[in-house]
Order: structure tokens, then C-alpha cells, then sequence
């Protein structure tokens, strides 16, 4: 984590030979995304899309992990802080019950997933390490994902009585049956056995993975700019009409059903699941 203009810094960011590489830099925590980091990952972006020197974009995480998710109590868990907002709702932290993390989480994280998806420019992220329910999120709303045979994919917020994180594209990344034991279970999913479903493009060692994704990086470059931002605009078309965002906003308002159902039992938006709990959990699991 780097120093700049007085606020910390959780997203790195460089261009070398047309790739921009913008790397999640909380290594000490996993690469979990507090609310600041979101925001700064959608600048880097917004940087990406405005050079164009940038024919790739390429997301990865500085250290161990790409990412475990969602900060669920680090010290710069920020959650009280107002945000910049990308959309148009309002602002959460004077509002209660509900409200307060139902506008949130339509701003930060399915309004911002939505915003990344749509980029024209194509996305390749870098997964080595953990990419654990929110980092599945920033995984999946790239074209390409190449993983270092370590990687490892888990969603295991069904313990906190969630149908999985906001941005719910696991019946789309993977067979229905496979989705199903995904959630139901939590347990880690192997980088090869992602492969075989088709969520990840490559496995390659994690000595070798920079590079295999540098090359693939160059090769994308050469194509012509407009036909990438085309071909891409026509996958995403495909997906929305397979249904991918009407199952997303009904999967969402039950997500928010279940913060609700946790707030009215425990007085908890997770249920009291801590991120020591969450962590230990997910170690048990692992297969």
C-alpha cells in the first residue's frame, strides 16, 4: 500500500508496451477490498479507457492473493465513510436499517461490476493465490482469466446465510450442478478444476504466470481497437440475453432479503460472522 495525496493507496497502476497493469496493493490483508480501494480501482480504469496508448487491460493482485475478498473487518475497513458514488444513489451513511446497505452495495458493488463489465477495452485478470467471494466478483467481470496452478476459488458466504456474493454470476461461469455445490459446501475450487468448466482460460505456473499473461496481453493488442470493443459489446449481448443481468437483480434483492433477515435475528449484517471465523472456516474447508 502506497502513499498519495494524503490517502493511502490500495490499487497500483503502470502501462508498459500498450498493456496497463493495475495490481490490488493491500497484500497484508489478501488484497480485501474496502471501499476506497473499489473507488480507486474504478479510476485506474477510468485512466485505462482514456489512453490510448492502453489496447489491455490486465487485473491482478501485489503479493500472495489476488484477492480474499471483501474487507470484513481490517483497520482500514471504511464502511462509515462517505464514498465517492459512480451512480446516482444517495448516500449510505446517514441512512438506517436496511437502506443504508441496500443503496451501498447497488452503488459499490453490482453498479461498479456492471461499470467494469462494460469496459471497452478487453480484460484479463491475473489470479494467483486466493480469489475468495468478492474477488470473484473482480475476476469475473474480465474477458480472460488466467490462473497460477496454486489458485484457488471460493464462495463460501452461504455461512452467513447469503446466496452467494452481490455480483451473482456463478450459474453463468459454471454448470448448474457445479454452481449449486460451489455455494452449498464453500469449499475451494481448484484452478484446474475451473478450467475444466470453462471459468478460467489458462493454468500455468506461478513462476510463468506474469509472462503467459504479458503474451496473451501483447497478442490482443494487435488487433484493431474498434473490433475488440465490438466483440466484446457482442459476448455481453449474448450473456443479458441468456438472462445473466435479470437473474443478477433478483439474486441481489434476495442477497438483501438475507442482510435483513441477519439484521432482524442478530442485529448483525452477517450474522456475526467475523472475518476470524470466515478465515478459519474457509481453512477447514479447503480440499
Amino acid at each position: 500500500m502506497a502513499e498519495g495525496d494524503g490517502e493511502p493507496r490500495f490499487v497500483s497502476y503502470e502501462v508498459r508496451d500498450g498493456t496497463a497493469w493495475v495490481m490490488l496493493d493491500r497484500p497484508q490483508y489478501g488484497n480485501a477490498q474496502n471501499y476506497r480501494l473499489l473507488n480507486q480501482l474504478d479510476g485506474c480504469f477510468k485512466q485505462a479507457v482514456e489512453d490510448d496508448s492502453v489496447k489491455v487491460i490486465v487485473l491482478g493482485g501485489n503479493g500472495k492473493h489476488f484477492s480474499a475478498g471483501h474487507d470484513l473487518g481490517t483497520p482500514d475497513k471504511d464502511t462509515t465513510f462517505e464514498r465517492e458514488r459512480i451512480g446516482l444513489w444517495w448516500n449510505h451513511t446517514d441512512k438506517d436499517g436496511a437502506e443504508r446497505q441496500y443503496v451501498l452495495e447497488q452503488d459499490v458493488y453490482l453498479g461498479l461490476c456492471r461499470r467494469w463489465a462494460a469496459i471497452p477495452k478487453p480484460m484479463v485478470a491475473m489470479v494467483q493465490g486466493a480469489c475468495i467471494a468478492g474477488g470473484l466478483m473482480l475476476a469475473w467481470v474480465c474477458d480472460m482469466i488466467v490462473a497460477s496452478d496454486d489458485a484457488f476459488f471460493q464462495d463460501p458466504v452461504l455461512r452467513m446465510a447469503q446466496p452467494g456474493v452481490e455480483y451473482f454470476a456463478h450459474a453463468f461461469e459454471l454448470p448448474p450442478r457445479i454452481a449449486r455445490e460451489f455455494l452449498f459446501l464453500g469449499q475451494r475450487m481448484s484452478a484446474e478444476r475451473a478450467y475444466q468448466y470453462g471459468m478460467v482460460n489458462r493454468v500455468v505456473t506461478r513462476d510463468r504466470l506474469r509472462d503467459e499473461v504479458a503474451a496473451i496481453a501483447a497478442e490482443i493488442g494487435e488487433r484493431p481497437r474498434i473490433g475488440l470493443a465490438l466483440t466484446k459489446q457482442a459476448v455481453n449481448l449474448v450473456e443479458d440475453l441468456r438472462g445473466k443481468r435479470t437473474a443478477m437483480d433478483g439474486v441481489f434483492h434476495m442477497h438483501h432479503f438475507a442482510h435483513a433477515q441477519n439484521q432482524l435475528v442478530s442485529g448483525n449484517l452477517v450474522g456475526g460472522v467475523s472475518l476470524k471465523t470466515m478465515a478459519d472456516a474457509n481453512k477447514a474447508e479447503a480440499k
